[in-house]
């Protein structure tokens, strides 16, 4: 990792140059900016069915939903609230807000009742877009609030299909003057105390985040349009939203879509569809190497594995690279209020550099860090304890001021 003194301060950069980010458009327009060397590729891989939407197709059905929650009253900055597994209607849905200039607040379906009100409460949800097995979670929020429910399976009575929202006409969608700093994400999270707050993510920041990632000459976690992307980790958590969905489309990547996490059905998607990237979390890294299963199956196209959300020892990455030692192993430290990559292992590059087992990576470029004394605040030096402060345009805009109430 680079670094440079100035009085009483080690600042940490990325040894990557920085590079020119054009931050200054919507997040879904520089996503699909290269859509015409794209358009006909494949973009969403549905494991459970097989089914498949190309970029083009993506792109429409985007478009027509946002039209269809323009009907549904929701305009620029207000909030939908994404209540699904993934699926490919979980990632039309955040595009669809994307385009409306709406927010997307993501949660995690596997919680109670009142977490979910709360969290619809304090976001402002006005529409929610969930499954019909859940609609029994929020029936009495949205009937207190007169929230819209829609559900991408069969809804029951009082619900709307999503079909419902990509029948909208496209060309009904009224142009929208976003600004780059408007929220267009609004995870929540708990940071390290106290009740979830959400944590409000711009246009303009995670355009910058995406791109600290995968732009340039010799971007920091090499994907390209050959490459097919496992997206096992939920969608409703920033790091699957960011690293796997965001970066996916904006290398025009494949990405293939699991509901849950299920080690065989995992290992017979990957081979079937001979995934090269397969972004993890230690939980599964440690079933991979523990599960007899894995002999069973050829997961020789496997490139890179990305390992997040918790650190993971030397000796587990080792019996990992026992297991698939053609594909590099590495890991990345963030924080959703960060947006929320802070430093990324340097072997996912391009052109990589070596790294130590077990490091969860260097400073992301156009971004800087420093260590500080927790007690005093003052700015410490290399190999030493403390706090990580990290700088850059990715950070959040801010928390939402309506904590849980």
């Amino acid at each position: 990792m680079g670094s440079y003194s100035m009085p009483e301060e080690t600042i940490f950069r990325s040894k990557l140059p920085d590079i020119p980010i054009d931050n200054r458009r919507p997040l879904h327009a520089y996503c699909f900016e290269r859509m015409a060397d794209f358009a006909d590729r494949p973009c969403i891989i549905d494991g459970a069915s097989g089914a498949v939407m190309s970029y083009a197709d993506v792109d429409l059905a985007a478009r027509r939903a946002a039209s269809g929650l323009h009907r549904l009253g929701v305009g620029r900055g207000q909030v939908i609230m994404i209540l699904l597994r993934n699926s490919p209607e979980f990632v039309v849905a955040f595009l669809a807000a994307s385009h409306r200039g709406a927010v997307a607040t993501t949660a995690n379906p596997f919680y109670t009742p009142a977490e979910i009100h709360k969290q619809a409460a304090a976001s402002g949800a006005r529409v929610i877009v969930t499954e019909s097995c859940y609609v029994d979670k929020v029936r009495e929020f949205s009937q207190e609030r007169g929230v819209t429910v829609v559900c991408v399976d069969g809804p029951p009575e009082g619900c709307r299909h999503f079909s419902e929202l990509l029948a909208a006409d496209e060309r009904d969608l009224p142009e929208v003057d976003i600004d780059p700093d408007d929220v267009v994400a609004l995870p929540y999270s708990s940071g390290t105390t106290g009740l979830p707050k959400g944590v409000m993510l711009t246009h303009r920041g995670l355009i910058t985040s995406v791109a600290q990632q995968v732009d340039g000459g010799n971007p920091n976690l090499y994907f390209h349009e050959e490459d097919v992307l496992l997206c096992v980790l939920p969608l409703f958590h920033i790091y699957s939203l960011n690293s796997v969905l965001l970066c996916g489309l904006r290398a025009g990547a494949a990405i293939l879509i699991m509901r849950k996490f299920e080690i065989s059905a995992m290992l017979e998607l990957v081979q079937r569809h001979r995934v090269t990237v397969a972004p993890l979390v230690p939980p599964i890294v440690l079933e991979i190497v523990k599960s007899p299963l894995v002999d069973s199956y050829d997961l020789s196209s496997v490139r890179t594995v990305m390992s997040g959300a918790a650190p993971m020892g030397k000796e587990l990455v080792d019996k990992f690279m026992a297991r698939l030692p053609n594909a590099t192993l590495g890991q990345g430290y963030g924080m959703t209020e960060a947006g929320p990559v802070l430093s990324m292992c340097l072997s996912f590059a391009k052109e990589p550099f070596p790294v130590k087992s077990g490091a969860c990576g260097t400073v992301v470029r156009n971004a800087e860090l420093k260590v500080v004394d927790p007690d005093t605040g003052a700015s410490l030096g290399r190999n030493q304890p403390g706090e990580i402060c990290i700088r850059g345009v990715q950070i959040m805009k801010g928390i939402r001021i309506e904590l849980f109430p």
